[in-house]
């Protein structure tokens, strides 16, 4: 049997975290390929993009630091699987899902209360 090690992340670096309307944290969910998911924890909605893969951000992926260019947020007070954007531009109203991270990362709990400790969260 192979042995399984659990590596949990020690640090994570947030380059930018930008408080967006609800429906401009949709559109940015909407792409050609289809729509890519939400995460939800704690009366957070966001979405981040990670730093890309290179030498230098292996080695501190390894290390535990994860690097985040952007995250954008809004506060959704309760959580939903599914949020709706009704837009002409779309022609249909678009689904994006949402996934509740609120009980299985401890990563996204500590990015949340990050955010309303330092005020973020408007």
């Amino acid at each position: 049997m192979a042995k399984i090690t659990y590596a949990q992340a020690k640090e994570l670096v947030v380059h930018e975290a930008v408080s967006v309307g609800m429906e401009d944290l949709m559109r940015g969910r909407i792409t050609p390929q289809g729509n890519m998911p939400l995460y939800w924890c704690n009366g957070i909605v966001f979405s981040f993009s990670s730093m890309p893969m290179n030498e230098q951000m292996t080695k501190e992926y390894m290390e535990g630091r994860i690097h985040w260019m952007e995250a954008h947020y809004a506060v959704m007070d309760r959580y939903a699987p599914i949020v709706e954007l009704r837009d002409e531009q779309y022609g249909a109203a678009q689904k994006i899902r949402v996934i509740d991270t609120s009980k299985f990362s401890s990563l996204h709990a500590d990015f949340v209360k990050w955010l309303k400790d330092n005020k973020k969260v408007r």
